[in-house]
């Protein structure tokens, strides 16, 4: 069971991860406005002393370990049964990595470009409070902690989009709250109803804990469809998942590149995340019941968002319907409910998270020295400046999941553990892949290719700052592409747990690759 081992330290690693951040933010806000480069300091420091926790924790994380690992556990509301409990295991290792390595790298390459320095405090609280609240919603092993770290991030990242972001912002990050917030209170809810009927059945008192609500809570079969579906929107619209997605486009297009960088690269796995943490571990039953749904809206939105970036004429609101494609992968993988393409699925959680904020962060780059991002208005940038145009070609190569860079691996897990369970699924799905291809390279050769016209002549070749933001992205990409076993060896073990957890209170027998099943009949291998 996926319980069953956790590891205690006498140093609260994982708690230190959000406080760290939290405590940076109040810095920045009390630091004086006479000296605004003191608040990025503070920033980047805040940032890069979170980065280095969470890489200390993936060096000291037991690969052979499936349980909890890091956990730390007190009482916080004990007459409501609430507790700060947190946890961390091989299905949330990466993602947390990846949330502690990012920050640094959005803040000291990317620029608020404001035209008073002193709206810079600002800028940057926010951005600490955003690591802390998906740090804390990745770590929470509490139904009540996760609720509020999920509504947290909601705050910073609105106050971002509308404070900071393009033309369009104040709509984008309406949208934004709106929809996250409206998903959320169905969440809130079946929590509630979760932890009385389980106190009801089984627990005998009330508990917000998620280990023990998954392994002694008992839920009527329909009782746990109801109370699945109720975290299942508020997860589906935070993926998003088709048809709940448009509000992404136009916050991607609309955030400032800092934002961008980090909803592309964690706070959309909060729902990739949530269905895999809460949903198939709560409530196993309801999530076989129901898989042909999320199978089918996943291909939706893989299809989908493949046809809509071809046809955007921006290239930032390309790569953003590029993103709904990218996730449908992950949903089809966590509902294919096999290891091997659960596996592929938190790997591209990573990986998507990888490739994609570079994507955008390049697209920042463009923006900053063109002022435009339609398609039509650049040409020729390769002739110009042929460093910039490797690096992204080698960041655009990672997204489609061409073989020895990381978006194969994950996609190919995806495909291949999903095709035992969701055959003709995948067979739609993996005309995605091809869908892929054809919009990157399109928008590439149209961006790239070319004679450059008299606005694209001096575009400027990529500075040094900026080849040294975007070298630790172009080195996960190729060193997961060509050596992911580090990785896949530490998500299996809780990946495995996690199914075993489903076959115990379902019944489920995972199936085997045709290789490797026995004939019991003539006691052969097929």
């Amino acid at each position: 069971m996926i319980a069953s081992s956790t590891s205690m330290v006498a140093f609260p690693l994982l708690s230190m991860l959000i406080i760290v951040p939290a405590i940076g933010a109040l810095a920045v806000l009390v630091v004086t406005r006479r000296r605004p480069e003191y608040s990025k300091l503070i920033a980047l420091l805040s940032s890069i002393a979170t980065g280095a926790m969470s890489i200390w924790a993936l060096r000291n994380f037991d690969q052979h370990d499936a349980g909890f690992q890091f956990v730390s556990q007190h009482p916080w509301i004990e007459s409501w049964g609430i507790s700060w409990h947190l946890g961390l295991d091989g299905i949330s290792l990466f993602l947390v990595v990846l949330t502690g390595l990012l920050f640094p790298l959005a803040i000291v390459g990317i620029d608020p470009h404001n035209d008073d320095p002193g709206r810079d405090k600002p800028y940057f609280a926010w951005m600490l409070l955003l690591e802390a609240g998906v740090m804390g919603s990745f770590l929470s092993l509490d139904l009540f902690l996760f609720f509020v770290f999920f509504e947290i991030v909601l705050v910073p990242m609105y106050f971002l989009i509308g404070g900071w972001g393009y033309e369009g912002r104040e709509y984008a990050a309406t949208k934004f709250f709106l929809y996250t917030m409206a998903g959320s209170a169905f969440m809130l809810v079946s929590i509630l109803a979760t932890v009385f009927i389980a106190r009801d059945n089984g627990i005998g008192h009330v508990t917000f804990d998620l280990v023990a609500l998954a392994e002694h809570g008992s839920f009527a079969a329909s009782t746990g469809r109801w109370l699945f579906f109720g975290f299942a929107i508020a997860f589906a619209v935070k993926v998003p998942i088709f048809p709940l997605h448009t509000w992404l486009p136009d916050a991607h297009t609309q955030a400032p590149t800092a934002g961008s960088v980090v909803l592309a690269g964690v706070m959309l796995k909060l729902g990739t995340y949530g269905f895999l943490r809460f949903g198939l571990y709560l409530f196993p039953e309801a999530a076989r019941w129901s898989r042909s749904l999320w199978l089918t809206l996943a291909v939706i939105g893989i299809l989908y968002g493949a046809i809509a970036a071809t046809m955007q004429k921006d290239l930032k609101r390309l790569v953003a319907y590029s993103s709904v494609a990218h996730l449908g992968f992950i949903v089809l993988g966590t509902f294919a409910f096999t290891s091997q393409a659960i596996t592929g699925s938190v790997m591209q959680m990573v990986n998507h998270g990888v490739s994609t904020g570079a994507l955008f962060l390049m697209v920042g780059m463009i923006y900053e020295r063109r002022h435009t991002r339609q398609i039509s208005e650049l040409r020729g940038l390769q002739a110009v400046a042929p460093v910039f145009a490797g690096f992204f070609t080698v960041i655009m190569l990672s997204s489609i999941g061409v073989p020895g860079l990381n978006g194969f691996v994950g996609e190919y897990l995806v495909l291949i553990g999903s095709f035992l369970t969701a055959r003709w699924w995948v067979v739609i799905a993996a005309t995605g892949v091809i869908l892929a291809a054809l919009y990157l390279l399109w928008a590439y050769q149209r961006v790239f290719h070319g004679e450059p016209d008299e606005e694209n002549s001096t575009f400027a070749e990529l500075r040094v700052k900026e080849a040294l933001v975007l070298l630790p992205f172009i080195a996960a990409i190729v060193f997961t592409g060509v050596y992911p076993k580090p990785v896949l060896e530490r998500i299996e073990p809780s990946v495995d747990a996690l199914i075993e957890h489903v076959s115990e209170r379902t019944g489920y027998v995972e199936p085997q690759p045709a290789h490797i099943v026995v004939d019991h009949a003539h006691g052969e291998e097929g």
